[in-house]
């Protein structure tokens, strides 16, 4: 009896054990998060306070201790994103219906990702024995903040190498692949020991292990590449290729961490995990039954009226969350009962529109495709040489007339229809229309507040974001109180899967971008296209092409971090204002989400209304040649994207 006890505790005992550390893991990733939203705050009184009298309460260096945090919650979230199995991938699997070849693929792309990411975690130390200073950061050295690289990836890999779900012998399949990039880490662990002054053996061995990435780099890379269809996490291929082509040409593998510490350390993307929040937020509150309530009660007099509420409220969620299938899952049965049950809208119309106008907030502030790809091309143009300065809005204001054409495209095309069809409308009741209005009018004002905020001087870039959590946060949990506060932990930890799976990719497509850039591969390509394609306006149908085939395949985070360094030397050659490639960019790839065969929104409306997915495609089909319209009008047209941003 006392054996058999002591066998049941055992599996207990480790189950305790890991929830205690994974608590801990969450409760420094929500420490993090917090920390970002609430010191940006504390900066803004404590200069408004400065203003009336002399009394300084700023904390000395807190530009920097923000984006350290930023630095943890990237991490942090990275290896939460790890053990929930949430990061961003291709996964082209999921078309394969044998379980078997599921099974194999999986073992493999879980052996890829714990090598390479073995490679990077051990990539760390020399960097930040060599590469940093010990200079402090609040009160704390720079050193201690960046031993999350090596203690994150290594945290990261070894979750890769136990989700093999391989059992007896076979176990030892993941021990020797660690071991294997513990061999291959061999020039970063002799330059933390040796720095630059390696004894003549181990410089040898570094040479060695250089020439054999230089021979095996080709078939290497179609490797690597391959392995991102079969569902290999994007971060994990960008890594390997960054790291091979490194050692390939030379170079020592601890730039990547460097790379990575200067990205995760910029105030230019701190929005991103701010702006995630606050739509999760919203998503986990009552706010979208509100404003469908509200929209309901001014719009379904008219004709038409319920596709224009539908649309507008899609279109404020989106530019919120950020990510179309967060609107679609969130607000898709609610807007389906009403269009469908009240409305007498067919199902086929109803689906077809609620799948469509998913993503159709994604060029409206403060959406974060929107902030990305403005970090994204300021990066480049600054890298490339180029002397143009774009600021966050200029991306806002250049977005939001393309915007407003695809919402009131999307809209006519409703009201025709509705008319068409003879959709009953409901009387306008005044009374109601206010109640409702009075209900939802604090969610309504959040993008009102945050603009006038910045325009006026108040708020800073990364203080808006701030602003923003904490205006929401007073009105989900304090005002309505739809969140209650033993719930906030978990609405955190619903926002971690996103900022993990795009702080992993950032910082890493920031290196290969560098590398690419390095190598003048961008410039040349353009320089061939140019000599290849003179028209602008050929050049610019073939990048409509390839950005929906990129939309297909790739979620928009991915897509705007990995492709868009590589579309930004040829959009500059054929004298394409950034502002507008970068809305070209986000137009294609929302249009693209509603592309067959693997268009991400059709997935998630086949999931969310029970259809088959032929069924979706066939019922998106007449909006999707509505967004393709906009699309060419917006690609052709770059007024509409330009103006605003020249006018202000």
């Amino acid at each position: 009896m006392a054996g058999e006890e002591q066998k049941l505790q055992g599996p207990e005992k480790q189950s305790h054990i890991k929830a205690i550390l994974y608590s801990i893991e969450n409760g420094f990733c929500i420490f993090s998060l917090a920390g970002l939203a609430l010191l940006p705050l504390w900066e803004v009184l404590s200069r408004s306070i400065r203003g009336l009298s002399d009394i300084n309460m700023g904390i000395p260096g807190s530009s920097s201790v923000i984006t350290h945090l930023l630095l943890w919650a990237g991490m942090f979230a990275g290896m939460i994103t790890t053990r929930n199995e949430a990061h961003l991938s291709i996964a082209l699997v999921q078309y394969f219906s044998s379980e078997k070849i599921k099974q194999k693929l999986r073992v493999f792309t879980n052996l890829l990702s714990a090598f390479i990411v073995t490679i990077l975690a051990l990539s760390g130390p020399a960097f930040i024995r060599i590469g940093l200073t010990g200079r402090l950061v609040g009160f704390v050295p720079d050193r201690i903040f960046a031993l999350v690289l090596p203690l994150g990836y290594g945290i990261i890999a070894l979750r890769f190498a136990r989700r093999t779900g391989l059992s007896g012998w076979k176990r030892i399949f993941p021990v020797l692949v660690l071991l294997l990039g513990i061999v291959c880490s061999f020039p970063s662990i002799t330059k933390f020991l040796w720095e630059y002054d390696l004894p003549e053996w181990a410089y040898n061995l570094t040479e060695s292990f250089y020439d054999i990435a230089w021979y095996i780099k080709a078939p290497a890379v179609v490797f690597l590449l391959v392995s991102a269809l079969a569902g290999t996490p994007l971060f994990v291929v960008m890594g390997g290729l960054v790291l091979l082509l490194l050692e390939a040409a030379g170079s020592s593998v601890d730039i990547v961490s460097t790379d990575i510490y200067s990205a995760l350390t910029s105030d230019s993307i701190i929005a991103i995990p701010l702006f995630t929040l606050v739509g999760f937020f919203l998503s986990e509150s009552r706010a979208g039954e509100r404003l469908v309530t509200t929209f309901r009660s001014l719009f379904s007099w008219i004709p038409g009226g319920m596709i224009i509420a539908t649309v507008i409220i899609c279109a404020f969620f989106t530019s919120f969350t950020g990510a179309s299938g967060v609107t679609i899952l969130a607000l898709g049965g609610i807007l389906f009962s009403i269009l469908s049950e009240h409305s007498k809208y067919s199902e086929k119309f109803s689906i077809g529109l609620l799948t469509s106008v998913g993503s159709i907030g994604l060029l409206f502030p403060p959406s974060l495709p929107l902030i990305l790809v403005w970090a994204n091309l300021s990066t480049s143009l600054s890298y490339l040489g180029n002397s143009e300065k774009i600021s966050i809005i200029d991306m806002f204001l250049g977005g939001f007339i393309p915007g407003v054409i695809l919402v009131i495209a999307v809209i006519i095309f409703g009201i025709i229809a509705s008319v068409k069809i003879k959709i009953p409308v409901e009387p306008f009741h005044l009374r109601r229309a206010l109640s409702s209005f009075k209900g939802s009018i604090l969610e309504i004002l959040l993008p009102f507040f945050l603009i006038i905020s910045y325009f006026t001087g108040f708020l800073s870039t990364v203080e808006i974001g701030a602003a923003a959590v904490l205006y929401i946060f007073i009105v989900e949990v304090i005002i309505h109180q739809d969140i209650k506060f033993n719930q906030i932990p978990a609405v955190f930890m619903k926002a971690v899967p996103i900022i993990g799976g795009v702080l992993a990719i950032l910082g890493l497509s920031q290196s290969l971008s560098f590398y690419i850039i390095d190598t003048n591969a961008p410039a040349n390509l353009a320089e061939w296209m140019q000599r290849t394609i003179q028209s602008k306006y050929v050049f610019l149908l073939l990048l409509n092409l390839t950005l929906l085939v990129v939309g297909c395949l790739m979620d928009i985070f991915s897509a705007i971090l990995i492709v868009l360094p590589l579309i930004v030397p040829l959009g500059l050659a054929y004298g394409v204002d950034p502002v507008h490639l970068g809305i070209i960019f986000i137009v294609n790839l929302e249009v693209g989400f509603l592309t067959p065969p693997v268009g991400l929104n059709l997935f998630l409306a086949s999931y969310r209304f029970k259809k088959s997915f032929v069924d979706i495609c066939r019922y998106v089909f007449p909006f999707l040649l509505i967004q393709l319209t906009v699309v060419i009008l917006v690609t052709y047209v770059p007024w509409f994207s330009t103006y605003l941003k020249n006018l202000f």
